[in-house]
């Protein structure tokens, strides 16, 4: 497989489907944030030394490259239902978002209750998945914005939706497994 095809060299790339978008439309923008959060996850799962986080990370790494080939696929030919045009690509379905759930309800049931917002850091771990937190937040956004303009499964809102939730959970979970000091938001007061 060649790295570069030079195709790109105007300023635009090819979806699922092979239609050419500006590489600047907020459906590269959506997909590219996935991408992101991906890589993110990747730095998560190396300085975690938790063999079942990183094997569910590995399982979010590939739901993940399910997402961006949703948000990169070309949304008339998505919606083929057969011929040889349509397109064969994964689906993200409610036992993904479920997995996830699970996942968040069964930490929760270790940590203390939550009294004030979480400052981040406290460990390089921590601190990598509020990162990973936060680009989840902002790939939500983009997907919103881009399924307000052309809908796609609404699973993947879903799913990006309960991600963002389970890396905040995770984050508190790695702070307590490290013994990392959770510090609690409180506002200063204006002197």
């Amino acid at each position: 497989m060649k790295i570069y095809t030079k195709t790109g060299d105007q300023g635009t790339t090819a979806l699922f489907g092979g239609t050419r978008v500006p590489k600047s439309h907020i459906r590269i923008d959506a997909y590219g944030t996935v991408d992101e959060l991906n890589s993110h996850l990747g730095l998560v799962k190396d300085t975690c030394q938790n063999n079942t986080i990183t094997t569910f990370i590995n399982h979010i790494q590939d739901r993940l490259f399910t997402v961006g080939a949703i948000l990169a696929t070309d949304p008339e030919k998505a919606k083929l239902k057969s011929g040889k045009d349509r397109l064969n690509i994964p689906r993200i379905s409610q036992e993904n978002i479920l997995a996830l759930e699970h996942q968040i309800d069964a930490m929760n049931e270790a940590l203390p209750p939550m009294t004030h917002f979480v400052l981040p850091g406290g460990h390089p771990t921590v601190s990598y998945c509020h990162i990973a937190r936060c680009v989840c937040r902002r790939a939500e956004r983009l997907s919103t914005a881009l399924f307000n303009l052309e809908e796609f499964d609404q699973e993947v809102l879903q799913y990006l939706n309960r991600l963002s939730d389970y890396l905040f959970v995770l984050a508190r979970k790695l702070s307590k497994d490290l013994n990392a000091e959770e510090v609690k938001w409180i506002p200063e007061k204006n002197e």
